[in-house]
């Protein structure tokens, strides 16, 4: 038994609707990160570009129950070396669709739950099959501790391509003062912020995802893509007009890899830190972490309390 690679903590996507006081209805980002070396092998260099967007359409039936739906997906491009073999992937393009639906429901003791289907397309989108799809889901208990905090407690589970992955939650609303607030769902993602003015925000974020892509080229069908990286940047969103805003983000990207794995590398089991059965071997070289720009457009709206 080896021991799964901490990046694994970081498995699925925020859900906005019970850590903040706002939501995210809409957002467009584009990424670019700077070149960097490969570890070994190469001498040229690796580049990523990507883009996200997120539509999340809540369906309120009452005041107290809501049936949540959103949409991601996630775009990839890395320009690798020309001297990469062809029997490893170069460039490497994915795409990822996450659905996430399912039912957030308030009680009257101060707690609630949120209970969501959250299925996922995968792909290179080669020879396209039901092999991209992976099923998930996710589950959290909310506590209203005081109108300063709010936590949530649970965990998610996907059907990597790797095989399963369990990841517990803990979900935090934390408003310090009027100028400082914490919020996010660790240890998938947080973010610190100081409210400078009415219209703009400024603070550190930190957001990491595990995602699989199967890939359906012939020179590796059946081969899969894993992911990883943590996101440590510094963020501004500034306010246009309305609910829509402008935010940057600029840092680093850490432990970021893109690890190519034959069809049969699985896994037993996984939770956090931990691989049950993890003898797999990876086919390419990967490149180093690097400075990351992210810009993005979003429209938010309040959330009654």
């Amino acid at each position: 038994m080896k021991r799964l690679t901490l990046l694994l903590l970081i498995n699925g996507l925020c859900l906005p609707l019970i850590a903040q006081n706002s939501l995210d209805i809409l957002t467009l980002s584009g990424r670019y990160g700077f070149p960097q070396a490969y570890e070994s092998t190469y001498t040229g260099n690796a580049t990523e570009t990507g883009t996200f967007l997120s539509l999340t359409v809540p369906k309120p039936f009452s005041e107290k129950t809501i049936w949540y739906n959103s949409l991601n997906h996630f775009y990839f491009n890395v320009q690798g070396d020309p001297a990469i073999p062809s029997e490893n992937i170069n460039p490497i393009v994915l795409n990822g669709f996450i659905l996430r639906t399912g039912l957030y429901q308030k009680f009257d003791n101060g707690t609630g739950i949120q209970i969501l289907f959250a299925p996922r397309f995968m792909t290179d989108f080669n020879d396209v099959s039901g092999k991209s799809f992976q099923l998930g889901g996710v589950l959290l208990y909310e506590k209203v501790f005081s109108e300063a905090l709010k936590m949530s407690f649970g965990g998610t589970y996907n059907q990597e391509l790797f095989g399963p992955l369990v990841v517990p939650i803990v979900s935090l609303n934390w408003h310090l003062s009027p100028k400082w607030s914490i919020n996010g769902m660790l240890p998938i993602y947080a973010k610190i912020n100081y409210k400078a003015n009415e219209n703009l925000t400024v603070g550190f974020s930190h957001f990491g995802l595990v995602t699989t892509y199967y890939l359906g080229d012939p020179d590796f069908a059946g081969d899969y893509v894993e992911r990883q990286s943590i996101d440590l940047t510094l963020f501004g969103r500034q306010k246009l007009t309305g609910n829509l805003y402008i935010e940057g983000r600029a840092g680093m990207a850490v432990g970021r890899s893109y690890k190519q794995f034959a069809g049969d590398q699985k896994v037993d089991f996984s939770l956090p830190l931990v691989g049950f059965g993890d003898n797999r071997v990876v086919k390419n070289v990967e490149f180093k972490n690097g400075m990351i720009l992210d810009l993005r457009i979003v429209y938010n709206i309040p959330i009654p309390e």
